[in-house]
């Protein structure tokens, strides 16, 4: 059989979604290699993908790479991580995960594992109404990138697989932002945007700055949000954590193969904004922002910031919304697109994925000196 590459948005998506990810017909994905990956998502539908290959497969893109993206058995043994709830590891193999929600029995050498499909509702300062709930509205829980943002360097690739997927209506994701943007969402879909596509739709001015500027993370993914209420845990009642081992990462991710520039950032994590002055030979105007640089460390302008810079990327044109059936395979690039989960499940409804991504055996490389040239 002929290989078939299918795009994954359909033919009346919005243009910046045309290039975005494809189905792969033809090929078992267990015999694909990295060579093939030249989009941001990749999905094969009727997969039988065992841990074991799960792994290899992903570890076939950085194979100096080891160990689970956020190190392995780290997150059910931190309690207070804001991860502790969603992710059970599967014992033969620790790099894959187990995630999902309900309970699951006998799974691959788990006697029980009970799993909860992370919700708006424990995580947002507001949330969808109970009545609003019922009548099939959601939001987006969190839009990330696969990181521990601290000591580990960020995976290059995630992959999932849909093992048992639960069937229902179809739900409507609100912004609930103050635009009154809203997307119509299958039942417990992973939504992806493009971080070239984030960047590349950018004003000249937020360009100039995006080019220049890096964020600074905080040493684990605890305690922080997007809304800013003083509510944050202070450092010391983090666990315990290294100065040298703190995360200081460019905005923008070159592709390796395309040589785009990716937005990148997992705004839950960012704790402060470095920013470069403009090259000497830079033109300035009126619309240059930071022209002399800065170290931003006001965690509500550091986010406030982000959200200007990336919430026109996740507009609804720009979402691609998967629609998961049992038995699909998805590799998606992790250091090219954001993701989220989304919608929320009822205790009694069963869903199992596995999950693998691996702490990189690199750092991401950020715009060289020819692109900081050409964008300010």
């Amino acid at each position: 059989m002929a290989v078939e590459l299918l795009p994954l948005a359909p033919a009346s998506a919005d243009p910046a979604l045309a290039e975005f990810g494809r189905e792969v017909k033809g090929i078992d994905p267990a015999s694909f290699t990295p060579e093939e990956f030249k989009y941001g998502t990749l999905l094969f539908r009727d997969a039988k993908v065992s841990p074991e290959q799960q792994y290899a497969l992903t570890k076939a893109f950085d194979p100096q790479s080891e160990s689970y993206g956020h190190g392995n058995n780290k997150t059910q043994s931190t309690t207070k991580s804001i991860l502790h709830p969603d992710l059970k590891t599967i014992p033969r193999v620790p790099q894959v995960q187990l995630i999902g929600n309900g309970t699951v029995y006998n799974h691959e050498g788990l006697p029980e594992a009970k799993l909860k499909h992370p919700s708006h509702t424990t995580f947002h300062k507001t949330r969808v109404s109970p009545e609003d709930e019922e009548k099939g509205y959601t939001r987006f829980y969190r839009w990330h990138i696969d990181a521990a943002l601290y000591d580990l360097n960020p995976p290059k690739v995630t992959t999932l697989y849909g093992l048992t997927v639960p069937k229902g209506a179809s739900q409507v994701c609100r912004y609930d932002d103050g635009t009154g943007d809203e997307i119509s969402v299958p039942l417990g879909t992973t939504a992806f945007v493009s971080g070239k596509t984030m960047f590349d739709i950018l004003p000249e001015e937020l360009k100039s700055l995006a080019v220049r500027m890096k964020v600074k993370y905080a040493p684990h993914p605890t305690g922080l949000g997007i809304e800013s209420d003083g509510l944050e845990l202070p450092l010391n009642e983090l666990p315990e954590w290294e100065e040298g081992k703190i995360k200081v990462l460019p905005v923008l991710w070159k592709n390796p193969v395309t040589g785009e520039l990716h937005f990148q950032v997992h705004p839950c994590g960012a704790m402060e904004l470095l920013i470069s002055p403009l090259p000497p030979n830079a033109k300035r105007t009126e619309n240059t922002l930071y022209p002399d640089g800065a170290h931003i460390t006001s965690l509500p302008e550091v986010r406030a910031l982000l959200y200007k810079l990336q919430r026109p990327g996740i507009s609804p044109k720009l979402v691609y919304a998967h629609d998961w059936k049992e038995d699909d395979f998805v590799i998606f690039h992790n250091r090219g697109v954001l993701h989220t989960v989304v919608g929320a499940f009822t205790k009694g409804e069963v869903r199992a994925f596995h999950q693998c991504n691996l702490a990189a055996s690199d750092l991401p490389e950020g715009p060289s000196e020819d692109d900081v040239q050409k964008w300010v």
